[in-house]
C-alpha cells in the first residue's frame, strides 16, 4: 500500500501548499475541459443525442481525459518537490481504462472484452497496488471478518463491481463527478483526521479536478446543460479511483474509517447496481442490458427536472455518508452499521423492482410542492 507521511513541524509547509495544490488543479482543469471541449467540437468527437440518450444537442465526451491529464500533472509537480507521486499500479490501471473509454466512446467496445479489461485492472490494482481488502472489520458485530485466500479475488470483484457501478451512474449532467467529489471530500477528511499527509494531497488534486470539471457539466446558473461529458473514459476512471481509495484507506489503521463506514460513503452506486441486477434478473434479462430503472431515472420520470434530481440524489449521497462517517466518529457499533447498511441494501432492491410505486411517491412529492 502506499507509504504515508504524518503531521509534524516538518511538514507544515507540505500542509500549507495544499490550497497551492488545489487552487493549481482547479485552474488547470477548467483550461483544460475548455480546450478539450474545443478540439473535440472541431474533430467531431461528440455524444449525439438519440435512443436512450436525453441530451437536446451533440456533447464531447472528453472530461475524462481532461481531469486525469490535470491530476497526473499535478501530481507529478507536486512529486517533484514534496516527494509524492501516484503509485504505478494505479497510474496503469487509470492508462489502460482511459485507452479503453477512448475507443468505446468513437467505436463501441463488445461488452465481454471490456469486462475481461476491467478484470485485468483490477488484478493490477490488487496484486500489483496490493491494494487488498484483507479485513472487513466487525461487519456484523460477531467479531472481525478477516478474509485470508479470499482477499485478492474479493478485491478484484469489488474493483470491477465499483467501476461498472459509476459507469451506470454516470446518466445525468453532473451526477456521477458530482457524486464522487462527495464520497472524496469524505475520504479527505479521514485522511485528515488521521493526519495522513500524502492521501489528503492526492484527494485534495482530484477533488480540485472534479470541481473544475462540473463548472461545465453540471446543471449550474451559467449553464442550462452540460457543455461536457465524462465519457466512458471518465466514468470509469472515477470508479477505479474511489476504489483505489476506499480500499488503502478502509485498511490503513491510520485513519479512523472501518470497512463499514467506506460501505456507507460509496453507498449510492453500490446499492443501485445491486437493485437493477436484482430487477433484471427478475425480469430474466441480461444483468448488463439497458434499461431506464437507474435510480436517477425515478426522479426524471417523475417529473423532476435534471438539475433538481441531481441535486437531490447527492443530497441522499452526503446523507448516507454522513452516516457512516459519523457513525464511526461517534462509536457506533460497526456491526449496527453493518446490519443497517444490509436493510439499506434490501431495501434499495426492492425499490428498483417496484419503481413504478416509488415514481408515484415521487409525482405526489412534486405535484404538493407545486
Amino acid at each position: 500500500m502506499t507509504e504515508f507521511l504524518s503531521f509534524d513541524s516538518s511538514n507544515a509547509e507540505l500542509i500549507g501548499a495544499v490550497s497551492g495544490v488545489f487552487g493549481l488543479a482547479l485552474g488547470l482543469t477548467v483550461l483544460a475541459v475548455i480546450l478539450a471541449r474545443k478540439m473535440a467540437l472541431k474533430w467531431g468527437i461528440v455524444d449525439k443525442p438519440g435512443g436512450r440518450k436525453q441530451h437536446d444537442v451533440p456533447v464531447p465526451p472528453v472530461g475524462g481525459l481532461a481531469i486525469f491529464s490535470v491530476l497526473i500533472i499535478c501530481v507529478t509537480i507536486v512529486g517533484s518537490i514534496y516527494g509524492i507521486s501516484l503509485p504505478i499500479a494505479l497510474l496503469l490501471s487509470l492508462l489502460i481504462t482511459l485507452v479503453l473509454g477512448v475507443i468505446d466512446d468513437i467505436r463501441e467496445v463488445d461488452a465481454r472484452l471490456k469486462f475481461v479489461i476491467h478484470f485485468l485492472v483490477a488484478g493490477i490494482l490488487v496484486i500489483g497496488g496490493h491494494a487488498q481488502i484483507i479485513g472487513l472489520g466487525d461487519l456484523l458485530g460477531f467479531g472481525p471478518i478477516w478474509l485470508g485466500w479470499m482477499a485478492i479475488p474479493f478485491s478484484m470483484a469489488c474493483v470491477v463491481y465499483i467501476i461498472n457501478a459509476v459507469n451506470m451512474m454516470d446518466g445525468l449532467d453532473g451526477l456521477a463527478a458530482g457524486n464522487t467529489l462527495i464520497i472524496f471530500l469524505w475520504f479527505g477528511l479521514a485522511a485528515f483526521m488521521g493526519e495522513q499527509i500524502k492521501p489528503l494531497i492526492e484527494i485534495s488534486i482530484f477533488s480540485a479536478c472534479l470541481i473544475g470539471f462540473l463548472t461545465l457539466n453540471a446543471r449550474l446558473p451559467w449553464n442550462k446543460h452540460a457543455k461536457i461529458f465524462l465519457g466512458d473514459a471518465g466514468s470509469m476512471g472515477l470508479g477505479i479511483m474511489i476504489a483505489w481509495y476506499a480500499i488503502t484507506l478502509s485498511q490503513n489503521n491510520h485513519i479512523p474509517l472501518p470497512p463499514v463506514s467506506v460501505a456507507w460513503i460509496i453507498a449510492l452506486p453500490i446499492i443501485d447496481a445491486f437493485g437493477l441486477l436484482v430487477a433484471r434478473l427478475k425480469d430474466k434479462k441480461p444483468p448488463f442490458s439497458p434499461d431506464r430503472r437507474h435510480f436517477h431515472h425515478h426522479f426524471i420520470n417523475a417529473g423532476f427536472g435534471v438539475g433538481p434530481a441531481v441535486y437531490t440524489i447527492i443530497g441522499w449521497s452526503i446523507i448516507l455518508g454522513s452516516i457512516g462517517f459519523l457513525g464511526a466518529i461517534a462509536g457506533l457499533p460497526q456491526g449496527l452499521l453493518g446490519w443497517a447498511w444490509v436493510v439499506l441494501w434490501l431495501g434499495h432492491a426492492a425499490l428498483t423492482i417496484h419503481h413504478q410505486k416509488f415514481i408515484r411517491l415521487l409525482s405526489r412529492a412534486t405535484s404538493s410542492a407545486k
